[in-house]
């Protein structure tokens, strides 16, 4: 049941998605907040493989190093 309280706590505040050109990789950042402070989640899918990568960032700036190197 915490964990169910933890997620509702959550705030979508800032979302970003992008699609590379050439390698049809769709790219998002989202800014995710709580009691404990904000993070970044950078996922990268591939829709036609079901295939998706994520990461977690504490940093606003390493998070959107990650989301333009996935946009390369």
């Amino acid at each position: 049941m915490k964990f169910i309280n933890i997620f509702f706590l959550q705030l979508f505040i800032m979302s970003k998605t992008k699609k590379h050109y050439v390698k049809k990789w769709e790219v998002s950042i989202i800014e995710l907040e709580n009691e404990k402070g904000k993070k970044f989640k950078v996922t990268r899918q591939l829709p036609e493989l079901s295939i998706s990568e994520t990461k977690v960032f504490k940093s606003k700036v390493r998070a959107k190093q990650q989301f333009d190197e996935w946009l390369k």
